[in-house]
């Protein structure tokens, strides 16, 4: 899942950085409001963490223009622990979620996975498929009477980026957009390299191949 981290603390930002991606994430920073609401608009975000207090526009600015030009990303707000009006202006201005500085990176990951999962309209605190889970602190696959198996990072990524996507024609560009950060070759083959690896662990049938459209993850094989 890609993220976009908006923070202008460059040692927080750097630090949440290294943390997230730790974690499976794929992380943007901007460290200011102008740069922010620009790369929210122009590229493709699961969540953007907005930190309030920010240099040329502010984070409520940034989020109401968002929300203005009809820009859905889900957006978890940061703000001071004695400033309940930002955080009511977060929430009218039409933020997901808020978490209080200072904080635990375990709360802010524990969120962002939360809001994946009310975004993709999943209800259960796990992601699960027919008889395997993924576990995401650990980022192993969890398949019934076998041992858990250990993930490389982006086969991690890319199967919890289909788990939260199942049934839907998920395009080589969006994979990429949606797994990888803006440094990444977006031209590369990569990708398909990792579909074959999931494909050989969770069985061919799994991930199906649309002809010049993308990939289908089958939540339900029959």
């Amino acid at each position: 899942m890609r993220l976009l981290l908006v923070e202008d603390d460059i040692e927080l930002s750097q630090s949440l950085q290294k943390k997230l991606t730790g974690k499976g994430f794929a992380v943007d920073i901007a460290d200011n409001g102008l740069d922010a609401e620009f790369m929210g608009d122009e590229e493709s975000y699961d969540i953007a963490i907005l930190d309030l207090g920010l240099p040329q526009r502010s984070g409520i600015e940034v989020l109401t223009n968002w929300r203005k030009k009809s820009n859905k990303i889900p957006v978890i707000i940061l703000t001071g622990r004695d400033t309940w009006h930002e955080r009511i202006d977060g929430f009218k201005a039409g933020a997901d979620d808020y978490l209080g500085k200072p904080f635990h990176i375990e709360e802010l990951i524990m969120r962002i996975q939360a809001l994946l999962r009310r975004t993709h309209d999943m209800t259960g605190q796990i992601l699960q498929c027919d008889n395997f889970q993924l576990d995401e602190e650990c980022q192993q696959l969890l398949i019934e009477g076998q041992e858990a198996l250990q993930l490389t990072g982006t086969e991690f990524k890319l199967l919890r980026y289909f788990m939260l996507n199942p049934s839907k024609v998920l395009s080589k560009t969006r994979l990429v957009e949606h797994v990888y950060d803006q440094d990444f070759d977006r031209d590369s083959n990569l990708i398909e390299v990792y579909i074959r690896r999931l494909r050989n662990i969770l069985g061919k049938e799994r991930i199906v191949t649309r002809r010049g459209q993308g990939y289908i993850f089958m939540d339900s094989i029959a």
